[in-house]
């Protein structure tokens, strides 16, 4: 609705999309078993490995795992291998602009294995974990607040709302179940619960701040989602939740800090030099186009 977000952590970053399966050949009596072939098309063989890779990316995404779905996925596979080999018959995989997408993906592939490897293998201690959540309680400032709302959509709404409260100030839980259009708190009586007024929108920030414990907005609040009337219930310094509660968000968090302070220190070794201007053609474009004249 109209919070952005109560979440005081960031996020996982995409550079930590974690979710890959990585399938390694089984050794026995020190020799390699060949891989397990789930089918064949005109006699190349697609690998149960990569079978087993979609199914856990399918199952990510709510699908369960289930016969019909490795056979969609086998289909699948087998369809697009068909289709590559045609592609190379036709000697398309030496265009040059394919040549570039199958370069891009490799990269792309190598990039995120290079990035569950160091995640894999530089953890997050306790210890770590630990003193960033004491960082984080020594941070913190401010208030949050404790409020309740009734969003409408016109003006005049809003206005015959706080009249009304003006009459009976104890009617705000009816009148928020009877006339408020956000979803997310009208069938409370518009409790909102604890917040921190930033991951508001603006206008309904600034007017929580503004309003003293128990007292309604006498104005309505126009926002883009419309009017708001605002009852402030309490206020209190802000909390930051116990380390078991946010433990995963923090994690990912310094693991992201990790991996950019990391990546930084890459970039500052490495030798990039950018040939072709921003935001033009690229040099061997540009040369391309100059020999056809």
């Amino acid at each position: 609705m109209f919070i952005k977000s109560r979440i005081l952590l960031l996020s996982a970053a995409s550079l930590l999309a974690l979710g890959a399966c990585n399938s390694k050949d089984a050794a026995k009596d020190g020799v390699t078993a060949k891989p397990a072939v789930a089918a064949t098309v005109n006699g190349v063989a697609i690998n149960a490995s990569r079978v087993d890779l979609m199914v856990v990316q399918r199952t990510a995404q709510g699908q369960p795992d289930s016969p019909a779905l490795r056979k969609e996925v086998i289909d699948n596979l087998a369809m697009q291998l068909m289709i590559s080999q045609e592609a190379i018959k036709k000697g398309l995989d030496k265009s040059p602009e394919t040549s570039d997408q199958i370069e891009l993906v490799k990269q792309s592939m190598l990039a995120n294995a290079f990035v569950q490897d160091y995640v894999k293998n530089n953890p997050v201690s306790a210890d770590m974990l630990k003193a960033e959540y004491e960082k984080l309680n020594a941070q913190k400032s401010g208030k949050e607040y404790k409020a309740r709302h009734i969003l409408v959509a016109q003006e005049a709404d809003a206005r015959d709302i706080i009249a009304k409260l003006n009459k009976d100030p104890k009617a705000f839980d009816a009148l928020a179940k009877e006339k408020s259009l956000d979803p997310g708190s009208k069938a409370n009586g518009g409790d909102l619960g604890w917040f921190d007024p930033q991951g508001m929108v603006p206008e309904f920030g600034v007017a929580v701040a503004k309003l003293d414990k128990g007292k309604f907005t006498e104005e309505p609040v126009k926002s883009q989602y419309g009017y708001h009337v605002i009852l402030l219930e309490d206020s209190r310094p802000t909390q930051v939740p116990p380390l078991e509660q946010i433990k995963d968000q923090l994690t990912q968090k310094m693991q992201q800090q990790n991996l950019k302070k990391f990546f930084e220190d890459m970039k500052s070794k490495a030798k990039i030099e950018i040939v072709a201007p921003l935001g033009s053609a690229s040099a061997t474009t540009a040369s391309t186009g100059a020999s056809k004249k």
